[in-house]
Formats: structure tokens, sequence, C-alpha cells
């Protein structure tokens, strides 16, 4: 019988964020993680402890492994609006095709779901939430720096506009909206920002 010396918790760690991620919690049980995993209880609790406490650890690593290194990059980049355009555009395409199309993002279905009233996933949805803005409001101001924001817009509230709009592509692509009606409202999103003047 398998145990924590002859499996790697990481590439197990990695089958049950997908699990996680596709099903949802409440719709996961601890004999689905098995057969996924192919370990068996036992050999799960030692590493991981319970479910919750397995969903909490898949959710962090969602966050650190899918989630946080596209924030830096948009955070990071120097372009402005079209890093915020082309985050969009990366994140249409990762939600309509492919093969994690149809899942959503594992973070905003948990704001959806039960599972966002233990205060430990809520503290995950809410740091999520943090850093997502926070890339937004980054590439705000240096779109506002650049010249490429309309007059009066807000790079702060704007940022609170576009980081709900990244929950809208999530959770309507698990709904089956395709991607052209996506893309038309972030179109119209950044152009309702954009200094049209500038382009």
């Amino acid at each position: 019988m398998p145990d924590i010396k002859h499996f790697d918790p990481d590439a197990t760690l990695e089958t049950v964020v997908r699990l996680f991620w596709r099903q949802g919690v409440a719709s996961t049980g601890i004999q689905d993680v098995v057969t996924a995993t192919g370990l068996n209880r036992s050999s799960l609790y030692a590493t991981f402890g319970g479910k919750q406490e397995l969903y909490l650890t898949a959710l962090r690593r969602y966050l650190e492994q899918r989630s946080q290194p596209m924030f830096r990059r948009l955070a990071e980049d120097e372009r402005g609006l079209p890093a915020v355009s082309e985050f969009f555009g990366g994140l249409i395409e990762a939600r309509c095709s492919g093969e994690y199309a149809r899942w959503g993002c594992m973070v905003s279905n948990a704001h959806a779901g039960a599972e966002n009233s233990d205060p430990e996933v809520r503290a995950v949805l809410d740091q999520h939430h943090r850093e997502l803005r926070d890339a937004m409001y980054a590439a705000l101001v240096t779109a506002e720096h650049q010249g490429q924001l309309a007059p009066g817009a807000d790079p702060d509230a704007s940022a609170d506009l576009l980081a709900l709009l990244a929950y809208g592509v999530n959770l309507r692509s698990r709904a089956g909206a395709d991607a052209a009606t996506l893309q038309r409202t972030v179109v119209a999103a950044l152009e309702s920002i954009a200094d049209r003047a500038a382009g």
C-alpha cells in the first residue's frame, strides 16, 4: 500500500488542484480524491490532513502557481492599457479553449460557493482579490503616466471595475459564455476609461 514515502506529494497536490478546480469542493468527496490520485485515505490524511485542509492547500497552490504569476506580469508590464487588454485576452483564451476550458477560476468558483464561509478560505480569496486589484491599479497608473487614460478616469476606481470584470469573465465562461461576447465586454470596459485622442 502506498505511503508518504512512495508517492510525490507535489504531483498529487496538482492532481487534487485540478479535481477541486473542475468539480468544486462541494461536489468532490474524499473517495473522488482517492480515485484520482490512486492513494489510500491514510496516505492522504497523513500528508495533507482531512478534506478541508487538502482543499485549502490546493487553493493556496492555485493562487501561488496560477494567479500570482499573471498578476506579477501585469503589474510589472510597462505598456499600460495594452497590458491590461492582453491580460484579459489571455484570461478569456484560457477560460474558453484548451485543457481547462469551462472550468472557470478556482478562486472565483470559491467566491460563488458555500466554502467562502470558512475564514481560512476567505483569507485566501481576500488575498487573491487584493493582489488582482493591485496589479490592475499598477497597470492603470502606468497608463495614466503615459497619457492613455481619459481625462477624469480614476485609476483607483477603474482598478476595482476591472478586477470585478475579471471575476465576471471567470464565472460567465464557466457557464458557457463564448469568447467573442466576453471580449466585446472587455473592449467596452477599456474604451470607457481610455483617452481616445491618445489612440
